[in-house]
C-alpha cells in the first residue's frame, strides 16, 4: 500500500510540475502582435522589408494607415488598429510615428515601444521644440499653401534616404505622405513610455532628426538602445534585418520586465 501511496504522489507531483512548466511557458512565451506605425513624409509601405521578417518569423503583423492630418487623428488611426489585435501587443513607430505610439501606447493592448529613429515626447513638448535644441541637418521641408509639409525631392535622396538606392528613393520623393504642418507643433500628452518598456533604434547619419536627439529620448525613456551606423532617416528600408531583430528583441521580453 505504501508503495502504491508512492506512486500516486510521484504521478501527482508530475502532472503538477508539467502544468506548473506549461503556466511557466506561457508566461514567458514572446509576444505574438506587432503593430507598425509610419512617420511623416511617408506611408506605410515602406515597412515592408521589416514586415516580412517579422511574418516569416511567425508574428502577427499589421501596418496602420494613418492621414497624416493631425496627432489627434493619426493616433485614432491606431488606436482602431490596435483594437483588432487580439492580446498583447509591441508598437512600433518611425519619425512622427513616435510621437504617435508615445501617446496610442496608452491602450491597454500595448505592452512595449520600439522607437525607430523616432520622437519620443514627454509630456507638452513639441517636435518642433525638440528640434530647435537639437537641429537636424535638413533643409528641405517645404509647406503648402494650406498648411501641409513636404521634402523637396531634389533633396529627399541626400536628407530622407541617403542609403537607399537612388531609384527607389527618387520613386519614395514622389510618392510622399504629404503631412500637415500642426503635428510638429502639437504638444504631447501623456507619454506610455513612463510606464511601459520601450527600445530604441538611432540612426547615426540621420538629417532629419539629429542622432544626438534620438539619444537624448533613448537615455530618457531608459531604452533598450542600439545604434546603426551609416544608417539615413529611412533606417528601417535600409537595415530591415536589425530593425526587426530589435522588434523581436522587444517581443521577447516585454512581459518579463527586462
Amino acid at each position: 500500500m505504501k508503495l502504491l501511496a508512492g506512486r500516486s504522489f510521484s504521478a501527482a507531483a508530475s502532472l503538477l510540475l508539467i502544468a506548473f512548466g506549461a503556466t511557466s511557458q506561457a508566461q514567458a512565451a514572446p509576444v505574438h502582435n506587432i503593430v507598425l506605425v509610419h512617420g511623416a513624409f511617408v506611408t506605410g509601405a515602406g515597412w515592408e522589408p521589416v514586415y516580412e521578417i517579422l511574418v516569416k518569423d511567425g508574428y502577427h503583423v499589421s501596418v496602420a494607415q494613418h492621414p497624416l492630418t493631425s496627432v489627434r487623428e493619426d493616433v485614432s488611426a491606431v488606436n482602431r488598429v490596435l483594437a483588432m489585435q487580439d492580446g498583447p501587443t509591441i508598437l512600433v513607430g518611425h519619425s512622427y510615428g513616435g510621437a504617435i505610439i508615445t501617446e496610442a501606447g496608452n491602450d491597454s493592448h500595448v505592452v512595449g515601444l520600439v522607437y525607430i529613429a523616432a520622437h519620443a515626447l514627454d509630456e507638452g513638448e513639441t517636435e518642433a521644440g525638440n528640434g530647435k535644441r537639437f537641429p537636424n541637418a535638413t533643409k528641405a521641408i517645404k509647406k503648402t499653401d494650406d498648411g501641409f509639409t513636404y521634402l523637396d525631392p531634389a533633396f529627399y535622396h541626400a536628407d530622407f534616404a541617403a542609403d537607399l538606392p537612388a531609384k527607389k528613393a527618387e520613386f519614395e520623393a514622389h510618392a510622399q505622405g504629404v503631412t500637415a504642418a500642426a503635428v510638429f507643433t502639437t504638444p504631447a500628452g501623456q507619454p506610455a513610455w513612463k510606464g511601459k518598456p520601450s527600445w530604441y533604434a538611432v540612426a547615426k547619419s540621420d538629417r532629419i532628426i539629429n542622432p544626438d536627439l534620438e539619444r537624448m529620448y533613448a537615455k530618457r525613456a531608459h531604452s533598450h538602445t542600439i545604434e546603426v551606423e551609416g544608417a539615413s532617416h529611412s533606417v528601417y528600408e535600409s537595415h530591415p534585418k536589425e530593425i526587426a531583430a530589435l522588434i523581436e528583441e522587444a517581443a521577447t521580453h516585454a512581459l518579463d520586465g527586462k
